[in-house]
């Protein structure tokens, strides 16, 4: 599976988060991965491990997203745009191996494919100010 194609597996699973509470997450994260089309054990590991990596860090990365969008608390904001902030800023600060320009502009693709049509914007200017 190609980083990208990871990358978005990693926003999907991460995005349920938002939808059901961190003590079912486990079983999100298995169910998700049961149904991957082509499940390879080393690639769905990745998955779930950063996904569980991002999950420990939320409250950090959404203090940093926070203090970066003027007049946008993450309680505002859409879940797809944050979801993708999220992802974005974590591979910023934490995965040695994604460098800045790169994170950014994955994410400003996410946003293109799944967000509205202001969301590639909005993200790249918030992670802008991240960087």
């Amino acid at each position: 599976m190609s980083r990208r194609e990871l990358r978005e597996h990693i926003f999907r699973l991460l995005f349920r988060a938002e939808f059901f509470p961190q003590e079912e997450m486990d079983e999100q994260e298995q169910l998700y991965v049961m149904h991957l089309a082509e499940p390879d054990g080393v690639d769905a590991e990745y998955i779930t491990e950063k996904v569980q990596h991002i999950l420990k860090k939320l409250q950090e990365l959404d203090e940093r997203i926070n203090a970066a969008a003027t007049g946008w608390r993450t309680g505002r904001m859409g879940k797809v745009d944050l979801t993708i902030i999220r992802l974005a800023l974590f591979e910023m600060l934490y995965d040695d191996d994604v460098p800045t320009g790169v994170a950014i502009n994955e994410a400003v693709e996410l946003a293109k494919r799944y967000g509205s049509d202001e969301s590639p914007s909005f993200v790249n200017g918030v992670l802008a100010r991240l960087a």
